[in-house]
């Protein structure tokens, strides 16, 4: 299986949103980009490691990190019901366990441990990278059924038909494998 390593590039506010936020990952070129929606209390997770808040040193994720006693790997390999699948692996013993994947950027920040996503679904859920970008695109997949609701019903007010038939199909998609 080939894969991409990931690096943390930036977290945005979504426009118009006060409890969501998106977390934009790179490849290590900078070539395209990754986008994770994450909720407000990991928005602040992650903002108090990016602002070099004093208390984060004897906060748990920090301790634990400082204590594990392997090398670990952090590794998307697929999308379910618009959630990243992610596992961290002890890369001595090969176990694994299924993470989170704003849990997994926040152990990216803090512990430095290497990201990596399978290559095609990168090359599938991605977008160029634009530094000086006014807007980021998020893959209709990765966003949860109750904000592609949301989506849905102001593309239909907007009369954004093709957004509105695409974010359809998604959610009827879901409701099928349920």
């Amino acid at each position: 299986m080939n894969r991409i390593q990931l690096r943390f590039e930036n977290l945005q506010q979504v426009v118009g949103s006060n409890d969501m936020s998106i977390v934009l990952l790179t490849d290590l070129q900078r070539k395209n980009a990754l986008t994770v929606m994450c909720d407000e209390m990991m928005t602040k997770q992650i903002l108090m490691r990016l602002t070099g808040s004093g208390v984060c040193k004897t906060s748990l994720p920090e301790v634990l990190a400082g204590m594990m006693p392997s090398d670990y790997e952090l590794m998307v390999f697929g999308v379910h019901h618009g959630q990243y699948q992610v596992v961290l692996v002890d890369v001595k013993s090969g176990q694994s366990a299924r993470l989170n994947m704003c849990d997994a950027v926040l152990m990216h920040i803090i512990a430095h441990t290497p990201f990596y996503i399978e290559e095609g679904l990168m090359m599938r859920q991605s977008v160029p990278f634009d530094e000086n970008a006014s807007g980021i695109t998020i893959p209709i997949n990765t966003m949860d059924t109750r904000r592609l609701e949301v989506v849905l019903k102001q593309a239909v007010a907007d009369e954004n038909y093709e957004l509105a038939s695409k974010v359809r199909d998604e959610i009827n998609r879901r409701n099928e494998r349920d």
